[in-house]
């Protein structure tokens, strides 16, 4: 990190509402977890008078199954920024450049000032069209998928093709992979991939978060993926006992719950489509397409504020996207179980609950 960086860089907003009395529909946590995690936790938490195994061998394992890569090939990290974190640690100095999509995270741009480095921003779904020449001058690429705020996720044989032109050109990618967990779609890791990659995935690193997709965001775990010379960095770099004994022993039994994760992806996707279809033909919002547990609405002529602050004291939470880049006219909504989103609906305006068995109930 940039010892100069540091006195000058602020911090960036983010959804997550800490009042318990209101409904959080600011941050994309599944509102679900997994049966039998408290017993995890409180027998990992007994075990927290030693210090954590620094091998990690069971988060690991657990981590590579869920993603199809080898064990080795995973870096544990407190959660998915730390591995963004470390990644950025690894590709950038001071004096160089990162391209950065737009609208996105905004994590992003702050972690690679702090390493001293600038920003170059292309819009999210130019990126990966951005061809050898044009990435010669830059020692990191990020791409997000499912892309946070818009949703889309990247077609897989688009992130292989560029992975390998990175690669051409001698550039780190960096691919977050923070919600892929809610899609069916394999991750950049995947070794199933591996015979479409020219000689791009050592130049991949790959960085997952646990707690969103389990319901744990205060829980800390994620993981890096790395290939080759940069798997040796990562897992050189990485600082030691990385991850908590009730980080890991919980993390690794989420991980294994894969009907759980079966009944989250189908919940979501009906969901989304539902909310999706209510907030534009009740409300007029434009929705973008999403592959995410959240929505991204432009509300038109309506004034964001407002229609934060009504919702706000209707009980619910909704996250401002106007400070992502580039969105002067938006909010996202993130998709939780049904009687939530029915509640975060009505606090935007959309009516009454939907009567589904028609016995008069909501």
């Amino acid at each position: 990190m940039d010892s100069n960086s540091i006195h000058t860089i602020g911090r960036v907003p983010h959804g997550g509402e800490p009042d318990p009395a209101v409904v959080d529909a600011s941050a994309n946590t599944n509102p679900n977890t997994p049966d039998g995690v408290g017993e995890i936790y409180r027998s990992a938490l007994e075990e927290s008078r030693r210090y954590p195994d620094d091998e990690y061998a069971e988060f690991r394992a657990s981590a590579a199954d869920f993603v199809g890569c080898d064990s080795d090939q995973v870096i544990p990290t407190p959660g998915g920024l730390a591995a963004i974190r470390l990644a950025m640690e690894l590709a950038l100095e001071p004096g160089d450049e990162a391209l950065v999509p737009y609208p996105s995270f905004g994590e992003y741009a702050r972690e690679v000032r702090l390493q001293g480095a600038t920003p170059q921003f292309v819009r999210y779904d130019d990126l990966l069209s951005l061809r050898t020449a044009a990435l010669e001058s830059t020692s990191l690429a990020i791409i997000c998928t499912p892309n946070n705020p818009t949703g889309d996720a990247v077609e897989v044989a688009d992130l292989v093709a560029f992975a390998n032109r990175c690669a051409e050109a001698g550039t780190t990618l960096l691919v977050d992979e923070a919600f892929l967990g809610f899609t069916d779609l394999p991750s950049a890791a995947a070794a199933a991939l591996e015979s479409d990659y020219a000689h791009g995935r050592e130049h991949v690193i790959v960085a997952r978060s646990l707690t969103k997709l389990f319901g744990l965001p205060g829980l800390r775990a994620g993981f890096a993926i790395g290939f080759g010379e940069n798997r040796r960095a990562l897992e050189s770099a990485r600082r030691a006992w990385s991850l908590g004994t009730p980080a890991a022993r919980v993390g690794a039994y989420c991980l294994r719950q894969d009907e759980f994760v079966h009944e989250t992806r189908e919940r979501v996707t009906e969901e989304r489509a539902r909310v999706r279809e209510r907030v534009e033909t009740e409300l007029g919002f434009d929705v973008a397409p999403s592959d995410a547990p959240y929505l991204l609405c432009d509300v038109g002529e309506h004034n964001v504020t407002d229609v934060i602050e009504t919702a706000r004291e209707r009980g619910v939470a909704i996250r401002d996207a106007r400070t992502f880049r580039a969105l002067d006219s938006h909010i996202r909504i993130a998709i939780k179980d049904r009687e939530t989103n029915d509640r975060v609906l009505a606090a935007l305006g959309a009516g009454e609950p939907e009567d589904t068995d028609g016995d008069g109930d909501r």
